[in-house]
């Protein structure tokens, strides 16, 4: 089975409706959301309202930091990040609300483990920026395969039999074998809001039959992007981010 895997979208429709178009091209049979659907961009709703169908056909979803932050105002989050969680708040209905909070924060699928930052529950929204963090998050799971978000670059660490660490930066449309005796986890980069250089969307995708993982970078109009977030009174930052992909 092809396993598209989409994390970090927040609010960004085209940057979606980019990478499902990409990913149905190079045919994926079922989609994984790893959280953070809502949060910095302008387009909440209609992000939610796609995912919710493609959860409705089978595609599969857990909870980031934003989409708690909907109902948890403690939520610790960056000015910026707060500004536009207020924001969206004010924008998001009944419905919204109630898909979000019915989300749970990790879904197992056999042997691969799908959370929006890492295994490891206290405190639940670690960063894995390294390594000895992915070493970390892989002690704290029985899983073999680990998929995550959240930092908004794309990594891929793995543990030998071993037990030493080899970690990769993953080259777009490169597939990288992921041998069963290795135990791996993946950061599969962000859709709306990358943060590593390149301002194209990023996801991945796992062809399970053959153990590849294949990550990718997906164009899409971002000016269009860009103006949404200014035309809905957002921070200036936020918009001029996404033409940096920092």
């Amino acid at each position: 089975m092809r396993l598209a895997l989409l994390a970090d979208i927040h609010a960004n429709r085209l940057a979606l409706e980019a990478c499902l178009e990409h990913a149905q091209a190079r045919g994926a049979e079922r989609l994984v959301f790893l959280g953070d659907y809502v949060g910095y961009g302008a387009q909440p709703n209609e992000v939610l309202e796609r995912i919710q169908a493609e959860v409705s056909r089978g595609a599969i979803a857990v909870a980031g930091n934003h989409d708690q932050a909907v109902a948890d105002e403690q939520e610790s989050m960056t000015t910026d990040a707060e500004t536009a969680m207020a924001w969206t708040r004010g924008q998001l209905g009944r419905e919204a609300r109630e898909f979000l909070a019915s989300l749970p924060l990790r879904f197992e699928d056999g042997p691969r483990l799908y959370v929006h930052a890492s295994p490891q529950t206290y405190p639940p929204w670690l960063y894995i920026r390294e390594g000895r963090d992915a070493r970390r998050a892989l002690e704290a799971s029985r899983a073999q395969m680990v998929f995550c978000g959240h930092t908004h670059v794309p990594a891929l660490h793995g543990i030998t039999a071993t037990g030493q660490l080899v970690s990769f930066k993953p080259v777009p449309a490169v597939p990288i074998p992921l041998p069963i005796h290795r135990r791996w986890l993946t950061v599969v980069g962000s859709v709306g809001q990358p943060r590593d250089g390149h301002p194209g969307a990023a996801y991945a995708m796992l062809d399970t039959a053959s153990s590849e993982l294949t990550h990718f970078r997906v164009a899409y109009d971002i000016q269009a992007t860009a103006t949404s977030i200014l035309q809905a009174g957002l921070p200036r930052a936020l918009a001029a981010r996404l033409r940096k992909g920092f």
